[in-house]
């Protein structure tokens, strides 16, 4: 199988969506494109902090968030506007996921030092990685936000992006203390 298939050499790109092919022509700078590139961006990012020397605990967890991200990207390219062919068998990302981060928040969290200040990004090479994912995860948010003003692409995308770095921040914070590498505070 070819990687290349040579139909985006005009700038344009397929969605799944309503039409005789059950597919819909945009273009590659078009905001939901944008959207999608992002989250790819993100899922990319997740996989270097992956490569890094990270625990068990967060490595799993993580490992689920690269599949959830494919869901994601998967949502954002199939337009739930109209009902199409096939379009049911699109996962979705779900409010439980969104639960689930939240979870393991509160539990990361129950073993952390309360914050008493900002912290800079940084610290051990897993944590300066997940607040390189914490950020790509907010322009991704940012982005599906404008997206949703033009565009229907439902709320649960938006929350789970908002809680997903969230819990980078707090995985950063947890392998810092996990490698007992202290956290640099901000004082303006």
């Amino acid at each position: 199988m070819k990687i290349y298939t040579r139909h985006g050499d005009g700038g344009e790109t397929d969605l799944f969506s309503a039409g005789d092919n059950g597919m819909r022509r945009v273009a590659k700078d078009s905001l939901r494109i944008e959207a999608i590139g992002t989250v790819d961006e993100l899922n990319s990012c997740v996989g270097v902090v992956l490569a890094a020397e990270v625990s068990d605990r967060v490595r799993g967890e993580l490992i689920e968030i690269q599949k959830d991200l494919f869901v994601l990207g998967a949502d954002l390219a199939s337009p739930s506007v109209q009902p199409v062919r096939g379009a049911s068998d699109v996962p979705r990302v779900s409010e439980a996921r969104v639960e689930a981060f939240e979870k393991m928040m509160d539990q990361l969290s129950s073993e952390l030092e309360p914050m008493t200040a900002f912290i800079l990004p940084g610290g051990c090479e897993a944590a300066a990685r997940l607040h390189v994912c914490r950020s790509v995860c907010r322009r991704a948010e940012r982005v599906c936000v404008a997206l949703r003003r033009m565009e229907n692409i439902g709320e649960i995308g938006i929350k789970f992006l908002n809680r997903l770095s969230d819990l980078f921040f707090v995985m950063a914070r947890y392998e810092n203390a996990a490698k007992k590498v202290g956290e640099t505070k901000w004082r303006g």
